[in-house]
């Protein structure tokens, strides 16, 4: 049994470019050097405040960067996970999200990696993805099927239609960290497979469809997870997407921002009417330049509408706690 407690402080950097989210990660060093990691350090009481002064230091000692949005997202200290080396300390995980925009990380080892590289099954702007179709879909019904018990067979094979969405249950963006933590205990993603070995008491079935998306270090996957399913519901009610977009922008490139986070194409009429009758937005009198087509106007965030009214999100038409 761990005996003694210690706080890391962990920070998933999301930025929007080229209409592909990323993740801001770094080398995980001594604790994996076979995959990225995101910025991530202990709390120490003597040098940090805050838990959040000790996160914006490790982050701007690891990447340069001072972070202007952060919010916590979650505690993690799962016994059977969350175990240090020595097999004795547990260790809390405090996650951030930040929210910026994408820039050059020059003099650090840092780098930006796509989300649905990590995360592959929940991009379906183009339709469910093959990697769900082909792989993940029917290794989940292997896992079902081989459950011991016909109620435990139930039990999984409703997890599984509401989580990845099948029949009467739709496909819910939100539920981003249900989906992993399911592919997590059917065994289908590779930290299922490391994370067994330093605790050989913990039995856990491993498919041999193990692998789905790039692994990152420690639980930082989970933590992505659980950032990727927090904003896809906050952009319904605040609107954090402008702390992606330049101070001008197109109510197209506003659009496939949206997008790219949530997963799913948008109907383009529902969506700028939702924008413009929330007030999100508006006019500058100036064009795009250099579109090579029709000159779209540029627009600004309207940062009054913070004081006009409590929720003002974007929406997502056509989704679950859309309008």
């Amino acid at each position: 049994m761990p005996r003694a407690v210690t706080v890391g402080l962990h920070a998933a950097i999301v930025a929007v470019t080229e209409e592909e989210p990323r993740v801001l990660t770094v080398p995980a060093g001594a604790v994996d050097r076979r995959v990225a990691a995101l910025p991530f350090g202990p709390l120490d009481p003597d040098r940090h405040r805050t838990l959040e002064l000790g996160l914006r230091a490790w982050v701007h000692e690891q990447t340069g960067m001072d972070l202007a949005y952060v919010e916590q997202l979650y505690t993690f200290g799962d016994r059977d996970r969350a175990v240090a080396a020595d097999g004795r300390t547990l260790v809390l995980a405090v996650a951030y999200l930040a929210l910026v925009r994408e820039r050059q990380v020059a003099g650090h080892a840092a780098a930006w990696q796509g989300i649905y590289g990590v995360l592959p099954w929940e991009d379906r702007r183009d339709g469910e993805p093959q990697i769900l179709r082909d792989r993940i879909r029917p290794a989940l019904a292997e896992w079902v099927d081989a459950a011991p018990e016909d109620s435990v067979r139930r039990e999984r094979r409703g997890r599984a239609d509401i989580t990845f969405g099948s029949g009467a249950a739709p496909w819910d963006s939100e539920r981003v960290l249900d989906r992993y933590e399911l592919l997590y205990e059917a065994g289908l993603v590779a930290e299922s497979v490391r994370d067994r070995e330093p605790a050989p008491h913990v039995v856990r079935a491993v498919s041999p469809h193990a692998g789905v998306g790039a692994p990152l270090a420690l639980d930082h996957r989970r933590i992505l997870a659980t950032a990727l399913g927090r904003l896809r519901g906050k952009l319904k009610y605040r609107p954090l997407v402008f702390e992606l977009l330049p101070d001008t922008f197109t109510l197209f490139q506003l659009q496939r921002t949206v997008e790219a986070l949530v997963g799913v194409r948008l109907h383009k009429q529902n969506f700028r009417r939702l924008v413009e009758r929330g007030s999100l937005v508006e006019g500058t009198a100036q064009l795009e330049p250099d579109t090579g087509g029709r000159p779209a106007e540029l627009f600004r965030f309207r940062r009054e509408v913070l004081h006009e009214r409590p929720a003002p999100g974007v929406g997502l038409p056509g989704l679950p706690g859309g309008h």
